[in-house]
């Protein structure tokens, strides 16, 4: 199935790429609380994490730093890797993963 007409997502659904015929998925995040982040993960194909605004921490295999509202940043695949909030407002972002469903494997 191929979707034309626009849907509607909520600012913090998941959605899975097969449901509307696209070959990605996507995540939308909406955090307020700092600290908050999913725990140590990866995929078997690459994440685009594109930051509108706040900013996390992100671990993406040794390397730590800070994403921001207006950054976009490319995890690899099977980098392992995680995110946390950090003060300073709401972080909110799209999490695009390159497949049509959201295949994930939990290392923490």
């Amino acid at each position: 199935m191929t979707r034309t007409q626009p849907i509607d997502v909520a600012r913090d659904e998941n959605l899975e790429g097969y449901l509307l015929g696209s070959p990605v998925s996507i995540i939308r995040e909406y955090v307020t609380t700092p600290g908050a982040g999913p725990r140590l993960h990866r995929h078997p194909y690459a994440e685009t994490f594109v930051i509108h605004r706040g900013k996390a921490l992100f671990t993406v295999g040794e390397e730590r730093l800070v994403g921001v509202g207006g950054q976009v940043l490319v995890v690899p695949a099977l980098v392992a890797h995680r995110f946390e909030v950090l003060d300073g407002g709401t972080y909110e972002a799209t999490h695009v993963h390159a497949n049509d469903r959201f295949v994930t494997e939990w290392l923490e």
